[in-house]
């Protein structure tokens, strides 16, 4: 059982003692304790980046020499500096970008939009260094992120985004967004507000109130169809479409919450603007200039409730009944953490919310034109084969491919060697790459 702490688990980091090495995973060195070594001669540079916009990010750059391709890894907040993949990538002699974006550790106010900001200045370094080729690798949350840069990128300057999900001035025509040569995905997500809104809890009565509960709609009543783990729980099909109706019109509450923060904060900025602000008395001043730029933080509880992580039979694959940052879903989904618990408005419309996003990893595929490598975890409570499946479908490229991976969301395995999925996923990424992207000389 891997040890949940915060969104990932604790082995993306590296480590010491050597071990076996899982059978049909040649050319790779397997370690214990659920690490793995940097092959030997490895460089790693800090790397500090500013944006075009003036926001900073951070990163790691991982070479022994003489690379010609380099891989980066991505996540909204995640710290993917030292992703578990990159001693395998390294090895295969591709150079790995780790980065760390403007939110790392906290997305409160992440806004996708700006993003792409810090993605554009990591392939602007990255090409500056020499390297002939840039792909993405976006795990998790770091799936649709990507696919989504990738997408503006590709957009012809005029028909690139222009404002974030709050209907704020963010010109993506305005930016300098390279594109990259290719993208892997790895159990990424469709986006997270998808995957939030497949997971937000309908039973909640009142916002403020975390143990509201309306029993008609909570997919932990026995009535309701839920049998305590280990047992599968079997939601009947009029639940499922009153619960999803249900989540839908919660999200839209919230939204209408956020979207009611943003236009007061936007009344009181253009008061700011007023030519006779200025003459105001001070007191007055001071009271829209506070309205214009205070932020009401939307808290939102219980947000790990799909009927899909206790209903086997849902979207089904070779997961068991667990929830990702608790053992029991049920736990999860009443405490903290969850995806998301606190956010300001601008931010849960950018990122969290499933109605008001604009990034949507099937429909920005559409536009990815360039190579493509999809991979799912079979066993992932999360990410649900349909997910990856669709990336698969709806992407552009003439040249791609759908692999299926027997772990779950972190690759680990059921059986033989817990982590024998991190080499074999490491091997698969290395046997694609050899094939299209020059590794080093």
């Amino acid at each position: 059982m891997p040890q949940f702490i915060g969104r990932h688990t604790i082995f993306h980091g590296f480590g010491r003692s050597a071990s076996e090495t899982p059978p049909g995973v040649e050319g790779f060195t397997w370690w214990g304790s659920e690490r793995f070594h940097l092959p030997e001669g490895t460089k790693q540079t800090n790397v500090r980046l500013q944006a075009e916009d003036g926001a900073h990010s951070s990163g790691i750059l991982y070479t022994r020499g003489g690379e010609k391709t380099a891989i980066v890894f991505n996540h909204p907040r995640a710290d993917f500096s030292s992703h578990y993949l990159t001693p395998f990538l390294v090895a295969g002699g591709y150079a790995v970008y780790g980065g760390q974006t403007r939110y790392l550790g906290n997305d409160v106010n992440c806004e996708h939009e700006c993003l792409c900001a810090d993605l554009a200045a990591q392939v602007r370094y990255l090409r500056a260094e020499g390297f002939e080729n840039v792909l993405f690798c976006g795990n998790s949350g770091g799936g649709p992120l990507s696919t989504f840069y990738m997408a503006q990128a590709n957009t012809p300057v005029g028909e690139r985004l222009s404002t974030t999900a709050a209907g704020e001035p963010y010109d993506l025509n305005e930016l300098d967004l390279p594109q990259a040569d290719g993208l892997i995905v790895l159990a990424g997500a469709l986006s997270e507000g998808a995957l939030e809104l497949a997971n937000l809890d309908p039973s909640v009565i009142d916002e403020e109130d975390p143990l509201s509960c309306n029993p008609d709609l909570d997919m932990f009543n026995p009535a309701n169809g839920y049998r305590k783990p280990p047992a599968v729980s079997e939601y009947s099909q009029e639940f499922l479409e009153r619960y999803r109706a249900a989540q839908v019109d919660r999200c839209r509450r919230i939204d209408a919450r956020a979207k009611q923060e943003v236009a007061r904060k936007r009344k009181y900025r253009a008061m700011m603007a007023e030519p006779g602000f200025a003459d105001l008395p001070l007191d007055e001043q001071n009271y829209i200039t506070r309205m214009a730029v205070a932020c009401n933080t939307l808290v939102i509880y219980r947000t790990m409730a799909d009927p899909a992580l206790t209903d086997l039979s849902i979207h089904p694959n070779k997961r068991g009944i667990i929830g990702l940052m608790q053992p029991d879903p049920q736990s999860a989904n009443w405490s903290i953490p969850g995806f998301v618990q606190m956010m300001t408005a601008e931010g849960w419309l950018s990122t969290w919310s499933g109605l008001s996003t604009q990034v949507n990893m099937h429909e920005d595929a559409k536009k990815v034109t360039q190579p493509v490598l999809a991979i799912n975890f079979e066993a992932d409570v999360t990410i649900l084969p349909f997910v990856t499946e669709g990336l698969y479908d709806n992407a552009a490229s003439a040249d791609k491919a759908l692999v299926r991976i027997d772990a779950d969301h972190f690759a680990f395995k059921e059986e033989g060697p817990r982590d024998a999925g991190i080499p074999e996923t490491g091997k698969v990424i290395v046997d694609w790459l050899t094939q299209r992207f020059p590794a080093a000389s």
